[in-house]
């Protein structure tokens, strides 16, 4: 099955009380260079937590506005594409649909899938909302992130099509396992097992197990 698809870059601007982000994107048309590191003209502020191989490309999908819209009715009209920072934007693919370590063709490029999208204080800035950041990683409506395994032209017009499926663990249990459920050695093993998993989430995962604890990300949630 085919996806059509919106493509969105971005460039780094300030945020007055917040660090600069170049979260405010806007659409592109026409033929773009899809590099390892993304597509040519986006932009990461902070490249320790953004962008990198694993991290090359943001994913939304483009029917959770609607939830968001609902939820913070004064604020409606900011949730439409591309308002949570990604550089694709579909309709048909959502986290319980796609899994870690999906290769997709997107014209002569291929892309996989790396993890979840991994929220953090900058949304809350960007919106006006003080914890929305804590509220999209507890709906689960996080979208995902992709690493370039095939590198090229890319454009609008040529649709998302998945080519491979290399694992049984969706984003969606991925964000479960790692955000929503105690500490479950037995479903680390299950995340860790899947192929594609970014080397971050590999990282956070073994840790855990060597610890015996989750880590504090009221941090990366709230900025403090």
């Amino acid at each position: 099955m085919q996806y059509p698809v919106a493509v969105f870059t971005g460039t780094v601007r300030d945020y007055p009380g917040s660090r600069p982000s170049a979260i405010a994107k806007l659409q592109v048309d026409g033929e773009l260079s899809l590099t390892e590191t993304g597509v040519n003209g986006d932009q990461q502020a902070e490249k320790s937590y953004h962008g990198g191989t694993d991290r090359a490309l943001c994913h939304y999908p483009r029917e959770h506005y609607a939830h968001w819209a609902q939820r913070f009715p004064q604020q409606a009209a900011l949730f439409c594409a591309p308002a949570f920072g990604e550089n694709l934007s579909t309709e048909g693919l959502t986290e319980k649909e796609v899994f870690i370590g999906d290769i997709f063709r997107w014209g002569k490029t291929l892309i996989q899938v790396t993890q979840p999208r991994s929220p953090c204080f900058k949304l809350n800035y960007h919106f006006g909302i003080r914890d929305m950041s804590s509220q999209m990683q507890s709906s689960g409506r996080v979208g995902w992130l992709y690493r370039v395994i095939g590198s090229g032209k890319v454009s609008p017009d040529a649709p998302l099509e998945l080519a491979s499926r290399v694992s049984n663990v969706s984003v969606y249990d991925a964000a479960a396992i790692v955000w929503f459920q105690p500490f479950d050695d037995e479903q680390y093993h299950r995340l860790l097992s899947a192929a594609g998993l970014s080397a971050s989430w590999t990282r956070t995962l073994q840790n855990r197990r060597f610890s015996g604890k989750i880590e504090d990300n009221s941090r990366r949630l709230l900025g403090k």
